[in-house]
């Protein structure tokens, strides 16, 4: 089965819409509004709100209120890293419970699934941290964008 037309889903779906959102604001330099931002990454203005509130959170952007207000980066782009992108905008799953009393079988397979897909998502995270946004935007030809 070939991959080539249908893309990597593997991560939280805001993911893509964030290191997106994160390359334009690198790119221009300023402070950009949710609209703008969403309009560039082929998005709605309400949910790039939320994502962009994630990033906030985390302290990888700034939120300027007012009417000329948006969002701009707080810090270069190559100090922020697709892992720090990852943890911001991911919503599950928090770490598991191993102390969870399972005598049933069915119940300690999700037990150790959920321990599973844990660490898949803690690796997936430690690698994601090896390359940041600088990295991501030197791989993209922005005249054919």
């Amino acid at each position: 089965m070939s991959t080539a037309n249908r893309g990597v889903n593997i991560g939280p779906p805001r993911f893509k819409i964030a290191v997106h959102a994160i390359v334009w604001l690198a790119k221009s330099g300023s402070i950009l509004s949710s609209a703008m931002i969403a309009n560039q990454v082929d998005s709605h203005a309400t949910f790039m709100r939320r994502v962009m509130q994630s990033l906030v959170a985390a302290g990888i952007v700034e939120s300027k209120g007012g009417r000329e207000g948006g969002y701009i980066l707080r810090k270069p782009a190559d100090q922020i890293t697709l892992g720090e992108i990852y943890s911001a905008v991911s919503t599950g799953p928090v770490e598991p419970d191993f102390d969870i009393d399972c005598g049933e079988a069915a119940k300690q397979l999700d037990k150790e699934l959920e321990k599973i897909l844990y660490e898949a998502e803690q690796r997936t995270i430690d690698y994601l941290r090896q390359y940041t946004i600088a990295d991501v935007m030197n791989r993209v030809d922005f005249f054919t964008i």
